[in-house]
């Protein structure tokens, strides 16, 4: 068993193993279940997100309050332009979360990853990234192993929770999530991956979670879709050589000190930032009639 990332680090060490592997077995053993019942788990959540990934990609379905909508069509048919700036690769990634997104708002059927208010920053980067290298199936359930490893670590010295430590806690931990796993599945080493999930902790750290009319879509989308860039870019970086210069789990601990330190209506009530603007309270009133 292991509760925090140097212990992680010291089981893959000491068995040769990468996080996919060590996590699966402890995992099989803590829940005594077997390691294909695991796998067969993942491999339905995967089919679940999958399909939200790619469902507005060509349709537009309006969110329940009608705040959100259309996002991801526009941006998936934006990408491969000659005046786009980022590749096909990572708008393709900006899709594909921005789908799961809209998926989830309009009350469809989604896997909250770590959270519902973060659902599409991974699939987004993993199934691009499986699509980019040809992986197969095998491949990408050991990809969200290795993610489920690290928001394991996360959860339990801190938080998942925008309510409780702010949205660096939700879009914060999806994108350390899913850096990690895309330097695993680029064939990083386990302190790269580790590396990696530090830095895309850091860059967003304080980050408030500020949802207008309490409602978990604006500027929660668009938070989806820096979290999968800021994911691309950490794995890259850590695959290149750069270090976290704080190891990863005083990294976490940090988070959750300024999570904690971060005042009540900067963590999801909806009162604060965003939420408290005149064209945010005006929202509010109108979708709820106050």
């Amino acid at each position: 068993m292991y509760s925090n990332a140097n212990e992680l680090k010291d089981l893959c060490d000491r068995s040769g193993k990468k996080i996919w592997q060590v996590a699966i077995e402890v995992e099989s053993e803590y829940n005594e279940t077997t390691i294909d019942e695991i796998r067969q788990k993942i491999k339905e959540n995967i089919d679940i997100m999958r399909q939200a990934c790619n469902k507005t990609l060509k349709k537009e379905i309006p969110s329940i309050s009608g705040l959100t909508s259309g996002m991801a069509k526009k941006i998936f048919s934006y990408m491969g332009k000659d005046n786009a700036i980022f590749s096909k690769e990572i708008l393709k990634s900006v899709a594909y979360s921005l789908s799961c997104f809209e998926v989830n708002t309009s009350m469809g059927k989604i896997v909250a990853a770590p959270t519902a208010g973060s659902c599409g920053i991974l699939p987004g980067c993993l199934f691009m990234l499986a699509e980019k290298i040809n992986a197969v199936d095998d491949d990408l359930i050991n990809a969200f192993i290795t993610a489920a490893a690290i928001g394991t670590i996360i959860e339990k010295n801190a938080t998942l929770s925008g309510a409780e430590g702010g949205c660096q806690a939700e879009c914060g931990s999806a994108s350390a999530m899913a850096a990690a796993a895309m330097t695993e599945m680029l064939g990083g080493s386990v302190e790269q991956c580790l590396h990696a999930g530090s830095m895309a902790i850091t860059n967003v750290m304080g980050q408030i979670c500020d949802p207008i009319a309490g409602l978990v879509e604006i500027p929660c989308a668009k938070r989806n879709a820096i979290g999968v860039v800021n994911a691309i870019l950490c794995a890259d970086m850590a695959l290149a050589g750069i270090e976290c210069f704080v190891p990863f789990d005083e990294v976490i601990v940090a988070m959750y000190e300024v999570g904690k330190a971060l005042p009540a209506t900067l963590r999801e009530t909806g009162i604060g930032g965003l939420a408290g603007t005149p064209t945010g309270v005006a929202a509010r009133r109108k979708i709820f009639g106050e």
